[in-house]
């Protein structure tokens, strides 16, 4: 299971519509939709944390949805349902664990020798994963995970600024971009204090997806879950 799937296409749309024309666009007037994308991706970088919210459709129709604070520190706490699976995650430290129902273990451990034996084992407690091993592609990395929403530099281009909207009681400007096919990135940007990127949709495509993000600054402390409730996994695995 990962974000990417979320995150991967969030700013894509970011791009420039040239003419830095909008009716109500205070305090961007006179910037174009490409600078102030630029400003929102620069700013939630520097952001020290965040907590994104978010829902998105995969290839083969399958629905996921994330609900995760994140540091730069690595430190995260959240929660990842994917069909009628779901699964707890933090990071403290260095130390990944996750906590996932019996459904969630069953498709994670499907194929894997007495994988019925370790989905007991691992009923209610956290899953300590190996040291050294990021079980969800920089799930817990804020960096790498705004980093990948920004990856393809090639569809940053198009997109028009709107009006002014509200995001969780936050004003943001919003920019869109129609894409060939019908689909419709929105990316909306805090118009007060630092140009945060408040929420990002993609509709009418393939993947439709929708991301909330808020709490920025806000300390992410996740609890090490105590030793009587914790699995390592490594340990079970050669214990199998």
């Amino acid at each position: 299971m990962t974000v990417v799937g979320i995150s991967g296409a969030l700013l894509a749309g970011c791009g420039d519509d040239g003419d830095g024309k909008s009716g109500s666009d205070k305090p961007f007037s006179g910037q174009s939709a490409d600078q102030i994308a630029e400003k929102a991706v620069a700013a939630t970088k520097k952001a020290e944390s965040l907590r994104m919210k978010g829902d998105a459709q995969q290839s083969g129709g399958k629905a996921m949805t994330v609900d995760l604070a994140v540091d730069k520190k690595k430190n995260c706490d959240g929660t990842i349902r994917m069909q009628n699976a779901r699964a707890d995650v933090r990071q403290v430290g260095q130390n990944f664990y996750m906590r996932g129902d019996e459904a969630y273990w069953k498709t994670a451990l499907k194929g894997q020798p007495d994988a019925g034996k370790a989905v007991t084992k691992l009923k209610g407690k956290w899953a300590k994963m190996p040291a050294g091993q990021d079980a969800d592609e920089g799930l817990c990395d804020k960096q790498k995970l705004i980093a990948s929403m920004d990856e393809d530099k090639s569809e940053r281009k198009g997109m028009k600024k709107g009006g002014t909207t509200t995001v969780g009681g936050q004003e943001a400007i919003k920019l869109t971009k129609k894409k060939a096919g019908g689909e419709t990135l929105t990316l909306y940007v805090a118009t007060e204090g630092e140009p945060y990127i408040l929420r990002s949709t993609a509709e009418g495509g393939q993947t439709p997806n929708t991301a909330t993000f808020s709490d920025y600054g806000k300390a992410v402390s996740p609890e090490k879950p105590a030793a009587g409730e914790t699995v390592d996994l490594g340990e079970l695995a050669g214990a199998e």
